[in-house]
């Protein structure tokens, strides 16, 4: 079943995937599982991540592992109630959801599909990945950097790895929208988009949304340091655990669905010369307090894992 392409005010919700959809990273995890991990830590002295990550499969496989054996490191994978719950939700209540991350599309497929959210979410953005005649897993890069024809990204900000700036990706997702908002009969401007992240690579998109959306960074994690830094012009809140991950996403889905309403009833007031009833009352929607401001000397440095 195709996901919601949204309704009613229901946002947009955009989230990344290792440990923001799974408590871990991914890479990692499966590197760990297969004992792997010094072996891993040895290549990304010299190799980029994401070629780090497509080695250390071809590894594995020359050792005798298999895809199989990566999907099962997988299914373990921690993925907590509480985002099973927050993205049942957000569907049901009209929301889009779309995953744009630094993994790779054979991890977030296995992952979703074995927990049953595949079919809540309308697309992946991701580095992609395949199994090849010879049954070895291989991981490509999203922008091709290694080719010097290669245009790569192009962005120069230093929390975007070589092979994917998650800040371009957005802004093609705004563009789309904004065309789909123009196009809709009755639409006076796009939906709001809600982006979930914790780690560097976040920042870029999150910069990327204006007034109206939403960056929720996960508290304690290096996108928030940097929010806090130099914030976006969309309003910012974090998320503390998954628990409270899913009670600030149903927040603001909520609060946009509320505000919709509002609007259409003041319109339709508008169009029928005043006539119309006065919309019911809203409850305001609480939701937790912006990053805490942070001097930028204590901001951390790069660190490993860079999803």
């Amino acid at each position: 079943m195709a996901a919601s392409n949204g309704g009613g005010g229901a946002p947009l919700v955009v989230f990344d995937f290792d440990k923001t959809i799974v408590d871990c990273d991914s890479d990692n995890w499966v590197v760990d599982a297969l004992g792997a991990t010094r072996r891993f830590d040895d290549l990304l002295q010299f190799l980029p991540w994401n070629t780090a990550i497509d080695a250390m499969m071809g590894e594995l496989h020359a050792a005798g592992r298999t895809a199989e054996d990566v999907r099962a490191c997988l299914r373990a994978a921690p993925l907590s109630p509480h985002v099973a719950a927050a993205v049942r939700a957000s569907h049901a209540r009209g929301c889009e959801l779309r995953v744009l991350s630094d993994a790779n599309a054979f991890f977030v497929g296995t992952v979703l599909a074995h927990h049953g959210l595949a079919a809540f979410f309308s697309g992946t953005d991701t580095n992609p990945a395949h199994i090849d005649a010879a049954g070895r897993l291989r991981i490509r890069p999203y922008h091709e950097f290694a080719d010097p024809a290669a245009a790569g990204h192009g962005c120069t900000l230093p929390s975007c790895p070589p092979n994917m700036c998650k800040g371009k990706v957005m802004k093609r997702i705004l563009r789309e929208e904004e065309e789909e908002a123009a196009a809709a009969a009755g639409r006076r401007r796009r939906r709001a988009v809600v982006y979930l992240g914790d780690g560097r690579g976040d920042y870029c998109p999150s910069m990327k949304l204006g007034e109206g959306d939403y960056v929720m960074p996960r508290a304690g994690y290096p996108v928030c340091d940097l929010i806090a830094a130099a914030p976006p012009a969309a309003a910012v809140r974090e998320w503390d655990g998954f628990e409270d991950q899913e009670r600030v996403l149903l927040g603001i889905v909520d609060g946009e669905i509320a505000r919709a309403a509002v609007a259409a009833a003041e319109e339709g007031e508008q169009e029928d010369g005043g006539a119309a009833a006065a919309p019911p009352a809203v409850s305001a929607v609480v939701l937790p307090p912006d990053c805490r401001a942070m001097p930028a000397a204590l901001l951390p440095q790069a660190v490993r894992v860079p999803n």
